[in-house]
């Protein structure tokens, strides 16, 4: 049995921005663990349906999952364009724009942003809540580029982050908040002096 460093998989953004990353960037294609570590990242609940949902796609061309993986994140690495690689992942393998915004960012983290409802919540736009469900258009694309545009460019977050790094520190910020006002709210004792 090969010899795995099982820590790594303890601290799971670190590993996907650093092992993960380069693994696509050396090999242009992850594996079925890898890229399912990215989905297990984003939504952990969700890694079932897409797996079965691939899995459907893919069945009549490819054996397994791995292959299906591989195919698709090769697919990634091939497009000319980033448009074309969000294009790949929901045009082509039906993923939504919250999952597939997480792929691309641990694969390009200077080019894309996640996508999350916490970071719509923050940037307080509520065109930005309807992208995600929508098909892959150029209009999906264009407003998904709005989308990164505010999150670089909101004034709020401290100067000198990278794309990733804004992302990082609206999300912590909207988590803090929500548990500041949880404790507030829900989880006081009620009727207690």
């Amino acid at each position: 049995m090969e010899n795995i460093n099982y820590a790594k998989y303890y601290d799971l953004e670190s590993y996907l921005f650093s092992d993960v990353h380069k693994f696509f960037h050396d090999n242009y294609y992850l594996s079925a663990a890898d890229f399912f570590c990215i989905i297990i990242w984003k939504a952990n609940r969700a890694k079932s349906k897409i797996a079965k949902k691939i899995h459907r796609i893919g069945k009549k061309k490819y054996k397994n999952l791995d292959e299906i993986v591989k195919q698709i994140t090769n697919a990634l690495y091939k497009a000319g364009s980033h448009e074309k690689r969000m294009g790949v992942l929901i045009g082509e393998w039906k993923f939504r724009l919250p999952i597939a915004s997480a792929i691309l960012t641990v694969l390009y983290p200077n080019n894309f942003t996640v996508y999350d409802v916490r970071v719509c919540n923050y940037l307080k736009n509520e065109n930005f809540h309807g992208l995600r469900n929508r098909r892959w258009s150029e209009s999906l694309w264009s407003d998904y580029q709005a989308f990164i545009q505010a999150v670089k460019s909101d004034d709020n977050t401290p100067r000198g982050l990278t794309l990733r790094q804004k992302d990082r520190w609206i999300w912590g910020k909207s988590f803090f908040e929500d548990l500041l006002n949880d404790i507030d709210n829900n989880f006081a004792l009620r009727g207690k002096k």
